[in-house]
């Protein structure tokens, strides 16, 4: 069986070129078949993943999963009137009925008079090489033996006394997008991932945490045994843990939950909720939503970023351009279909958002505790509470009380709450302890103020 990954995987690095092309001839066949059958417009996106999942736990195999998934869709016009299909089989007999079913639906749906395709001015013309595919050979075997090489690890560490596992993933993805007005997208990328999860318990409870690395070429992984570590580290950090008295405090979010706390913010300025009235940030580009030390820039064309493109999900070239500058929200965060329904232009986002940047300080996480003095630091949020209609916010937390710069104990059990309104305005400092696991790419964040909900 291993033989038979590895030679799949082979045979997916070396003839990815030739894929994208028998993809894109697809496509393009596909177009003048729904010209033919009365289409306006069309729009096509076809795609090939592959991937090697292998989890291990106490140093036993517990999966070893090989994919190859297919993936068609498609969106026809008539006019104004729209009807979208898909299928996750590429014979020529699921194309045909895809192509039947987007043509009916199209002709009983209503007419939108924002429907269609995008602008063909806006259209990408050229394809920088982002540096994305880096397919990972890796076989079975080899997988396992890195995931109990991570694991074990993580469980030499004294006081771990158990394990969730380790897991190995190495992916990779092909895909094309075109569209009836000449655009043709070949895209292909790697994505691969290193995890562990440790147990602790002593006589206060059981304690659980976890560490990963995510990576577009297997070079730049660091130490895999570091992941292990870093997991076990965090579990026993978390052993004794207290509930907090209800107070209000300084808050620190570490980076990887601080970048949530952007996340909330495109939501509040991209196009769906704008046009649906939804945003507490409704009617805000062009004014303050943050303090003025802070910059957000979208770079679309880093080398190897989590989410580098030359185009957005409609074929829009996409391009570096300021979401907040100084302060002061610069634009949108927009595809086509809510441009046009807020009567302004595409900023090329559709399928949103492509790395973020965010300004960042001069100080490490030690100096942000400094600046924290004495107040919360968060390392995780729990539950679904955000509202981006009004901006309150609750959420579960988890993290340590920290007093005089320095880290004290352990605390769970709590709820954090304001509005986003505000913690946006309260944010005091952006460290430079930057996570790059993520597109959207932050240090750590310390909001003046929030109410901790506890005993």
């Amino acid at each position: 069986m291993n033989q038979v990954i590895s030679d799949s995987r082979a045979a997916l690095v070396d003839d990815s070129v030739a894929q994208l092309d028998r993809l894109a001839d697809l496509a393009e066949d596909v177009i003048r078949r729904c010209r033919a059958a009365g289409a306006s417009e069309v729009e096509v996106g076809a795609s090939i993943d592959s991937g090697l999942n292998v989890g291990v736990r106490l140093g036993e195999v517990e999966t070893v999963e090989h994919s190859r998934d297919r993936g068609f869709g498609l969106t026809v016009y008539f006019g104004k009137r729209k009807g979208s299909a898909s299928t996750a089989d590429l014979a020529a007999d699921s194309i045909a009925k895809t192509i039947e079913q987007a043509c009916a639906i199209a002709k009983y749906t209503e007419e939108d008079p924002c429907a269609g395709l995008a602008d063909p001015a806006r259209l990408a013309r050229e394809f920088a090489d982002l540096d994305l595919w880096h397919p990972w050979s890796i076989d079975a075997a080899d997988a396992i033996r890195l995931g109990i090489e991570i694991e074990d690890a993580g469980r030499s560490h004294a006081g771990i006394t158990n394990s969730e596992g380790a897991s190995v993933q190495a992916g990779a993805s092909l895909s094309v997008l075109a569209t009836s007005a000449g655009f043709i997208g070949r895209e292909r990328g790697t994505r691969h991932m290193l995890s562990c999860a440790m147990i602790a318990g002593d006589e206060t409870g059981m304690q659980r945490d976890y560490w990963y690395e995510s990576v577009r070429a297997a070079g730049d992984f660091g130490d895999p045994a570091a992941i292990g570590r870093k997991a076990a580290e965090r579990t026993l950090a978390r052993l004794n843990a207290r509930e907090l008295s209800t107070r209000a405090s300084p808050v620190l979010f570490a980076p990887e939950v601080a970048r949530g706390l952007i996340g909330h913010l495109v939501s509040a300025v991209s196009g769906g909720a704008l046009y649906r009235k939804a945003s507490f940030l409704l009617d805000h580009a062009g004014k303050n939503i943050l303090p003025s030390f802070v910059d957000i820039i979208e770079k679309p064309h880093l080398t190897r970023g989590q989410a580098s493109g030359n185009f957005d999900a409609e074929g829009v070239a996409t391009a570096e351009r300021p979401l907040v500058s100084a302060g002061v929200l610069e634009r949108y965060v927009l595809g086509s279909y809510s441009a046009r329904k807020l009567g302004l232009e595409s900023t090329g986002n559709a399928g949103g958002i492509h790395n973020l940047i965010v300004t960042t300080g001069a100080g490490d996480f030690a100096a942000m505790l400094s600046m924290l003095g004495t107040g919360l630091l968060v390392t995780e949020v729990m539950g679904q509470g955000v509202t981006i209609v009004t901006g309150d916010y609750s959420r579960g937390a988890s993290g340590f009380w920290v007093e005089n710069g320095a880290i004290a104990y352990p605390v769970e059990g709590i709820t954090i709450a304001s509005n986003l309104r505000d913690m946006f305005a309260g944010i005091a400092a952006i460290g430079a302890d930057v996570d790059p696991r993520s597109h959207i790419l932050t240090g750590s964040i310390l909001v003046e103020r929030m109410t901790i909900a506890g005993q």
